[in-house]
């Protein structure tokens, strides 16, 4: 090689070595990429009982999997039966009275009054005969007026006594009022509302979840008591997760509702999932202090970041840390 050969190739060489340091000290000064840590969230769901009662059987363990409508837990509440044997009986007592008013009076009080009107007007006729009789002895000075005012009054209260008994008889005959009946009636569905309402507490006694996913808590035992509305069991709905983000206020432009972005979760390597952000908090959560080149710092807040996956993420668990490059 010529030494002016050489001298090209020590030139070269050193400006490689310079290029190499140089671009060294612009990576060394560059900023690292930003990075936000978050962690997936699931619904949870605490399921408590209605009543309160004595736990007699679990019937789950942490990690089934339940669907909606499958039996938790029995429960046994002695008082719940007692108020039901009271409603039934109560009901079939309302129920018999609202029967006998739509049914009205039995045939033989029907004929009892039948015949009692009968007998009043019977009567009657002859009270009216006589009182004819002695009107036209009286016309004839035969009988003083004493008696014939007797016998008026005898007829005219023969009269109304017979219109009486037609009366109970008519009354007999058209049953119960109307009012009494719709009465009656109204008494029979109200006493069967309490039945419903008490067998709606017998069937708590049996808890069933109201939705489905994967028991993370059981937090009753057998024979303990129970208290009404706390909750005895959690369940996870792994169908329904997000991921939480804390974003400081000068980042926070990045993530506006309706954007998209790729995270990954170390727990699961290799997997990259894409994520559409739905809420973004109204209020702060917290402050850093962040210092600004004048050598002076003021606080930065903290909003919090809701973006669910776009696709469901094969074994992702709540609690699993996300980062965002």
């Amino acid at each position: 090689m010529s030494p002016q050969q050489k001298r090209l190739s020590a030139a070269a060489a050193g400006a490689a070595l310079i290029a190499l340091l140089a671009y060294g000290f612009w990576r060394a000064s560059a900023p690292p990429p930003d990075y936000f840590q978050g962690q997936m969230e699931a619904r949870e769901t605490d399921i408590a009982p209605k009543i309160a009662g004595r736990i007699a059987e679990v019937l789950v363990i942490e990690g089934d999997r339940v669907a909606v409508g499958t039996p938790l837990m029995r429960m046994d509440s002695p008082e719940v039966e007692a108020k039901l044997a009271q409603a039934t009986a109560a009901q079939q007592a309302a129920q018999a009275v609202a029967e006998k008013a739509e049914r009205g009076a039995r045939k033989e009080e029907v004929e009892m009054a039948r015949l009692n009107w009968q007998r009043a007007q019977a009567a009657a006729d002859l009270a009216q005969s006589s009182f004819r009789r002695v009107e036209n002895l009286a016309r004839e000075g035969l009988v003083a007026a004493q008696k014939r005012d007797e016998a008026e009054a005898n007829y005219k209260a023969s009269r109304d006594q017979a219109m009486a008994a037609r009366a109970q008889y008519d009354m007999a005959r058209a049953g119960a009022r109307p009012e009494d009946k719709a009465a009656a009636a109204a008494q029979a569905r109200q006493v069967a509302g309490l039945v419903a309402e008490v067998e709606a507490a017998r069937a708590e006694t049996a808890l069933q979840s109201p939705v489905a996913g994967e028991v993370a808590k059981v937090l009753a035992r057998p024979g303990e008591l129970s208290p009404q509305g706390v909750a005895v069991v959690t369940v996870v709905d792994l169908n329904d997760q997000w991921v939480v983000l804390n974003v400081r206020e000068d980042r926070l432009s990045r993530f506006p509702i309706g954007a998209e972005f790729e995270a990954t979760l170390p727990a699961l390597p290799g997997l990259s999932a894409r994520f559409k952000v739905f809420y973004s908090a109204a209020l702060p959560d917290f402050a850093t202090w962040r210092a600004t080149r004048a050598g002076q710092g003021f606080d930065a807040r903290t909003f919090e970041v809701r973006a669910r996956p776009l696709q469901p993420i094969e074994g992702a668990r709540p609690g699993m840390s996300v980062l965002v490059r």
